[in-house]
């Protein structure tokens, strides 16, 4: 699951917006910042991560499995 984006580091390039298979990303335009909006939707592909070219995203190896649909 995507733990965080550094804001020291995020330059607003917006890649990891377009990638992102699940839309995990929102932008916030007037701040020039990107937010992790649904972090519960990351699919831990580590494309975010590995395309960044910043290294701003960190995203955690290991996630809690989904809730069953009972």
């Amino acid at each position: 699951m995507i733990e965080r984006i550094d804001k020291n580091l995020c330059d607003y390039c917006q890649i990891c917006f377009r990638i992102c298979p699940t839309d995990v990303f929102r932008l916030v335009p007037e701040r020039r910042e990107i937010r992790i909006a649904y972090p519960e939707d990351c699919q831990t592909c580590f494309a975010c991560e590995i395309d960044c070219p910043q290294d701003a995203i960190r995203v955690a190896p290991a996630r809690r499995p989904r809730p069953g649909p009972w």
